[in-house]
């Protein structure tokens, strides 16, 4: 038995034995259960499988990682833990910050005791994010900050921020921006949720008025903190959590097939519609392309680190495939795909009807499909301005 297989085995034992059923899909959710299977995970490393256990990740490689999840979808078990945390700032500080910082913030990502939001887009500088004029001046020990940013996804729940701010307006734009980390809870910052057509506010305006940022808090070298940012964007894009889970073998589960039978008919076993027929089997197809892309992805980054201009691609294409599918769940119910509230419609059909809604959303924020089309142009196929 190779060594993948025995961690194979181990995986499957551990998971039988140690999580509980309640934290399982079709166990009830039971909240006792979920929150003795997030202190399992977390003694375990593995709410962050593949960062270093020295600051209480899992340490492991990108196979063992493939591994885990395929395990996991195994016995219908998810990993309590996400956000931006695990998915953009972590990366980020693992790769380029300081000891100190990864010491101070690196545990409490992985134990799950801290949220973070985003500080990049402004009311004036979203695809051309460098022209970004929230400023911060220095006063010593620490940063002062004055401005606003936008689309600040959670920010009204988040406890910090790694943001974006210009503290030298004398310089070309690209070269007077820092990379900063501060805390919400403080005097100087205000959160407004904004409300969206699909009736959930996913986003805020965050205003800052002499906010603080401590110098241990800066990321990287001041005025380059440009670079950095473009770094987590590609952590974002393409973060090998995503990759890896998106490589994994899915688990079993309602189908678009078994879905559009259901409301559009059947007929020897077959979608009765064969328009219909004919886009799901098309969504299929790119789909399973677009995973196997990853997977190569995952397999050719031996060191484990996030592919770079690339991850534009996962990005745009993702999201296309995301917008189609939703549109496709939406549009096989007929009538019934336009249903907001009322007693009418089931809760899927309610689901699917928001879920259409917001992922219109998807080709603009972090980073618009135009946007994503430029970079692959530029950075992927070197073809010229």
């Amino acid at each position: 038995m190779s060594a993948l297989e025995d961690f194979r085995a181990a995986t499957r034992d551990w998971l039988d034995e140690y999580c509980p059923p309640g934290a399982r899909a079709g166990g009830g959710g039971n909240r006792d259960d979920q929150r003795l299977w997030r202190e399992r995970l977390i003694e375990k490393g593995w709410s962050a499988p593949a960062w270093p256990t020295e600051y209480g990740g899992g340490g492991l490689d990108n196979e063992q990682y493939m591994v885990l999840i395929q395990e996991l979808r195994r016995v219908r078990a998810g990993v309590p833990f996400g956000g931006m945390g695990l998915s953009l700032i972590g990366p980020t500080l693992l790769e380029l910050g300081t000891e100190d910082q990864k010491q101070r913030h690196i545990p409490p990502i992985v134990r799950g005791e801290v949220n973070w939001c985003q500080g990049y887009s402004e009311p004036g500088s979203g695809s051309d994010l460098a022209s970004l004029s929230t400023r911060a001046v220095d006063n010593g020990d620490h940063f002062v900050i004055n401005g606003q940013k936008i689309w600040t996804s959670g920010a009204q729940f988040a406890d910090w921020m790694f943001a974006l701010v210009r503290t030298d307006p004398d310089v070309p734009k690209h070269e007077g921006i820092s990379f900063v980390l501060l805390t919400m809870d403080q005097p100087g910052v205000t959160v407004k949720p904004i409300r969206l057509i699909s009736g959930s506010s996913p986003f805020c305006e965050t205003f800052f008025d002499d906010a603080i940022a401590k110098k241990d808090d800066l990321v990287g070298e001041l005025n380059k903190g440009w670079t950095i940012g473009k770094r987590l964007l590609q952590f974002e894009r393409g973060s090998m959590a995503s990759l890896v889970g998106g490589a994994a073998v899915r688990e079993a589960g309602p189908t678009l097939e078994g879905r559009a039978k259901a409301y559009a008919g059947e007929r020897e076993g077959r979608i009765a519609d064969d328009a219909l027929r004919a886009r799901i089997v098309e969504h299929n197809i790119n789909d399973r392309a677009y995973r196997l892309t990853q997977r190569r992805t995952v397999e050719e980054a031996r060191d484990g680190r996030t592919p770079g201009p690339a991850t534009s691609i996962f990005k745009m294409y993702g999201t296309e495939l995301q917008q189609d599918k939703s549109s496709l769940l939406v549009e096989m119910r007929g009538t019934q795909g336009l249903g907001w509230e009322g007693d009418s419609f089931d809760a899927s059909e309610l689901g699917d009807t928001r879920t259409f809604l917001a992922n219109r959303a998807a080709s603009i924020y972090s980073g618009s499909n135009e946007i994503q089309r430029n970079i692959i142009a530029k950075r992927v196929l070197g073809l010229p301005d």
